[in-house]
């Protein structure tokens, strides 16, 4: 499924300066959307075409009232599709302009995905303590996604599990406000965009970093979260107080 690209360093070098001559906004364009592509699956992590907004808050995909619009990717058999292969991502950047890219975790990485207050609170604590961070998006829709090595291989399969056994509800007291995105599941990959205006998923960390263990960042993460959920359950006790 890999494919090599040539070496981490130089990778880096490449990206830092494409993302140091603002990457953000010119994503926008052919020349950077493939740039950032061929990044991410020069770093490893396997890619595959996805929904793209439509007008009036809609989905570029069929279904009637689509729950996720620009969310999800438009095959049915993405994970077997997903691949980091040069040459297939060029052809679907070129031959699909307005798609986004989904990456299918649980292969080579996995996705620890927080509010978004909470993972900036999270990433400055983190960095502060000098803890190695990988890769760090922002969605526009209020997430924060932090790229991690997988808790498993292909080597490993009885070591795998699927991500909604990470998302139950019961799970939420120890993890508010986390997922773990692992085996069976993905997440939009940079440059992605959501419906409204100027809506976006972004790189604050692009892939020349390298992929940390989940583990490093957890306790980090489950703070924050748990702060995050603890400030938001204030503001709504605070808005809507108990009548008498």
């Amino acid at each position: 499924m890999s494919a090599e690209f040539g070496g981490r360093t130089g990778l880096r070098g490449k990206l830092t300066q494409w993302l140091r001559g603002g990457g953000r906004e010119d994503a926008a364009g052919d020349g950077g959307r493939e740039a950032l592509l061929l990044a991410a699956a020069a770093a490893g992590l396997p890619l595959a075409p996805a929904a793209h907004p439509a007008p009036g808050y809609r989905c570029s995909c069929d279904r009637v009232g689509c729950p996720t619009p620009a969310r999800h990717p438009v095959s049915f058999a993405w994970q077997t599709q997903s691949t980091t292969d040069r040459a297939q991502i060029e052809r679907w950047a070129r031959h699909q302009p307005q798609a986004n890219f989904i990456t299918a975790t649980g292969m080579v990485h996995d996705v620890l995905d927080v509010p978004l207050q909470a993972g900036r609170e999270a990433l400055a604590g983190l960095l502060a303590a000098g803890i190695d961070v990988g890769p760090v998006a922002e969605s526009d829709d209020g997430r924060m996604l932090f790229f991690t090595l997988t808790r498993g291989t292909p080597e490993d399969e009885d070591e795998w599990w699927p991500c909604e056994l990470d998302c139950h509800p019961e799970t939420m007291d120890e993890h508010p406000g986390l997922r773990w995105h692992c085996r069976g599941s993905y997440v939009l990959v940079p440059p992605a965009r959501l419906p409204g205006d100027d809506q976006t998923v972004h790189w604050v960390r692009g892939p020349e970093h390298a992929l940390p263990d989940p583990l490093t960042l957890l306790e980090h993460l489950t703070d924050a979260c748990a702060r995050y959920a603890g400030a938001e359950s204030d503001h709504a006790s605070a808005a809507w107080p108990l009548r008498h």
